[in-house]
């Protein structure tokens, strides 16, 4: 599967480009900002998007909502190091289909991008 990449750390993009390789996944992008993670879903149409949420420019809570506006079947991995249950709620509600908290383990990621493609991914209404 096709995969966009959003973090603003070079480090956790090459993080988990390596992971999602190792698990036999392509990665077709990669951005910065939320600002760019738009455009390059907009461009690229990729089957997965792993979003941070802490970034300059726009953050990954607004990109996901924009993503989710322009098409709703968006599947989103929000990773983050903020995994109190309120900012995985909120990520819950703007959109994201699941949450992986950082530093990021690749089983964790592995069990998340399973579960979103068996049709088994969070789905919470809209509070």
């Amino acid at each position: 599967m096709n995969v966009l990449i959003v973090d603003d750390a070079a480090f956790m993009r090459t993080l988990v480009r390596m992971f999602l390789e190792q698990m036999g996944h392509t990665v077709i992008g990669e951005a910065q900002n939320g600002k760019e993670a738009v455009d390059l879903y907009g461009r690229l149409k990729p089957d997965l998007v792993t979003m941070d949420i802490t970034m300059p420019e726009m953050d990954g809570l607004e990109a996901v909502k924009r993503i989710k506006s322009a098409n709703p079947d968006a599947k989103i991995i929000m990773c983050s190091a903020m995994g109190q249950q309120q900012v995985v709620m909120q990520a819950i509600r703007s959109g994201a289909s699941d949450f992986v908290v950082k530093p990021i383990q690749k089983e964790r990621l592995q069990e998340a991008v399973e579960k979103l493609f068996a049709g088994q991914g969070m789905k919470i209404g809209v509070m």
